[in-house]
């Protein structure tokens, strides 16, 4: 495997950009390629059988690329495609499930007996956090709760607003009636309102950010497997951009999405504060193995 491939991130559309900032952040030498499944998001409402498909098909994609490693930054795929998507490419794949789940266990070994998780319809019903939790701490207590609101209040630009509030309130006073001490952000977009979310269930509960668990995750598999990119390459690639230093967004990543280029850059500068600078639109596709009877 080149240590000088970027690293792929694959999400239903644009909530992933909050995974890629965590990794930017911890990865700065790193150059990532990102694709938006912005033309079939949500993933979150959709059967197993094709949030799996569409998984494998945006992994595909991204390993046709070039890739050395790939982050499935959407917390449904995670849930529901993890090892169909494993088997489909041959680059190591990091979800959101298992580094989400280790570190809100490594906050309750504070003493914590209660922890939630936040995340959309599909992950809720799948079980997959209670389940992976509960495999490293099966004392530990586990609510979880679907949000699907505020998903559209992070998009929109609303996360400061009352109506945020409102709606934080409503999803969040059973988890915090229940005692939680810890709380899962198992959607990409609820970063995003974690100010509003922090407020509703109060300033002692501490907040898991899935992704930035995944950076870490990421970090130690590029150390494991001998894969961090080398400093030469780094400083050739600054060079050809005209830089001195990496930025969000900038010249040395390339963005791709399936649909909405002109709403997916506009809600990428919202969330990162700025555009893509190379954002291109693609279509996504392989073979339909779903069979109708």
């Amino acid at each position: 495997m080149d240590r000088n491939l970027p690293i792929g991130i694959f999400d239903s559309g644009v909530g992933g950009l909050t995974v890629y900032r965590a990794l930017h952040e911890r990865l700065p030498t790193e150059r990532f390629v990102y694709l938006g499944d912005t033309a079939r998001v949500p993933y979150g409402t959709k059967s197993l059988s094709t949030v799996e498909r569409y998984a494998i098909e945006n992994a595909r994609f991204l390993e046709a690329r070039g890739v050395k490693l790939l982050v499935v930054a959407c917390n449904t795929a995670s849930a529901l495609a993890l090892p169909a998507i494993r088997a489909a490419v041959s680059v190591p794949v990091v979800g959101m499930i298992g580094p989400g789940s280790r570190a809100v266990v490594e906050a309750a070994r504070g003493g914590v007996a209660r922890v939630g998780v936040v995340a959309t319809e599909s992950t809720v019903k799948s079980g997959a956090y209670s389940e992976a939790i509960r495999a490293l701490a099966p004392g530990l207590e586990v609510s979880e709760r679907a949000c699907p609101l505020f998903v559209a209040l992070a998009e929109e630009g609303w996360a400061e607003t009352e109506v945020a509030r409102m709606v934080a309130e409503e999803y969040l006073r059973p988890l915090r009636e229940r005692g939680v001490a810890a709380l899962v952000l198992g959607c990409t977009h609820y970063p995003i309102l974690r100010r509003v979310i922090q407020e509703a269930v109060g300033e002692g509960v501490r907040l898991i950010d899935s992704g930035e668990a995944a950076a870490r995750s990421v970090e130690s598999v590029i150390e494991r497997e001998g894969l961090r990119r080398t400093a030469t390459q780094e400083l050739r690639d600054l060079r050809e951009a005209g830089a001195r230093a990496r930025a969000l967004c900038d010249d040395l990543d390339h963005f791709y999405v399936t649909d909405a280029a002109e709403r997916f850059a506009h809600v990428a500068e919202r969330f990162l504060g700025a555009a893509p600078r190379r954002l291109e639109a693609v279509e996504v596709w392989g073979h339909d193995e779903l069979q109708t009877r």
